[in-house]
């Protein structure tokens, strides 16, 4: 009986004991982590390419804190990539954006919305009948989140001097094909200061030329989101001389079956010299904005 007694004593014990240990090692990850999150500059914009393989998931925080994601990747890779951004324990975004409904865009958004509180949901209102967006449809639904449709001229006011500006689609899209759905394909222009990011989803060239011309010398940005995954059906010479960014980043998974990026993507971001960030290459691409320059964060 004494034995059984003090074995079970020193179970206990040993379990209190392990119990601490997980407690202090608990505790000290939360410092680390609220040490990093502290250590973010106040009175900036962070912009994120998110590594999530093949497809597209961009992540903006500006300088008050509105939190957006404009397209979530083709899976569940998304949700580990967003928490290594996001403040520790931060489960709700303020917007979500679907580009347009291509499965690399928007299969990472069902489980988005099944794990964050999402207090919008913007859309270029493409019907598209396949399981991808119907799984979406129903669980944005289910989650009653507000629903908006994207038109040009649209803005989205983030705060501390930021904004989302909505240049395409400036048309109904809701009837296009399923093989002519990234004619509807959501661009946009993210601003703060003196910077700017443009946002272009999977436009092909016709749409980038006629921005273009509509837009002139209001495209300019300091970072462009190379459209379509650097599909030769994007990124135009005109287009790119039109936006003249100083740095072209691609979201692109490894080894892709598509052979992005195309020859000729690179081809005319090289002849404009402009240099290429690659998430196949580097993983996600982290960025911050003082309003007066970005520069890129090591992660």
């Amino acid at each position: 009986m004494q034995f059984a007694q003090t074995l079970r004593g020193s179970v206990v014990s040993r379990r209190a004991a392990s119990f601490f240990i997980i407690g202090v090692l608990a505790g000290i990850s939360i410092i680390i982590w609220l040490e990093v999150w502290v250590q973010t500059p106040r009175g900036v914009l962070t912009f994120a390419v998110l590594n999530i393989g093949q497809g597209d998931a961009l992540y903006i925080e500006s300088p008050a804190g509105v939190q957006v994601l404009f397209d979530g990747g083709p899976d569940g890779s998304v949700l580990r990539e967003l928490p290594a951004i996001m403040p520790p324990f931060d489960h709700s975004l303020d917007a979500v954006i679907e580009s347009h409904p291509d499965a690399d865009h928007i299969g990472g958004l069902v489980p988005v919305l099944a794990r964050y509180s999402v207090g919008a949901f913007i859309e270029p209102g493409i019907v598209r009948d396949e399981a991808t967006a119907n799984a979406l449809e129903k669980k944005v639904m289910d989650a009653n989140v507000p629903r908006y449709i994207a038109v040009r001229g649209m803005t989205l006011d983030l705060g501390g001097g930021a904004e989302l500006r909505v240049l395409y689609p400036d048309h109904d899209v809701s009837r296009l094909m399923t093989n002519f759905d990234n004619e509807g394909s959501i661009v946009a222009q993210l601003t703060y200061g003196r910077t700017a990011v443009l946002l272009t989803g999977d436009a092909p060239q016709d749409i980038e030329n006629k921005l273009a011309a509509l837009d002139g010398e209001s495209l300019r940005s300091t970072i462009l989101k190379v459209g379509h995954h650097g599909s030769r059906f994007s990124t135009g010479a005109r287009f790119a001389a039109a936006v003249a960014p100083s740095l072209a980043v691609i979201s692109v998974g490894a080894r892709n079956t598509y052979g992005h990026p195309s020859k000729e993507a690179l081809a005319v971001l090289a002849q404009s010299n402009i240099p290429v960030l690659r998430t196949d290459e580097q993983g996600t691409l982290l960025f911050r904005s003082d309003g007066v320059r970005f520069w890129r964060v090591a992660r």
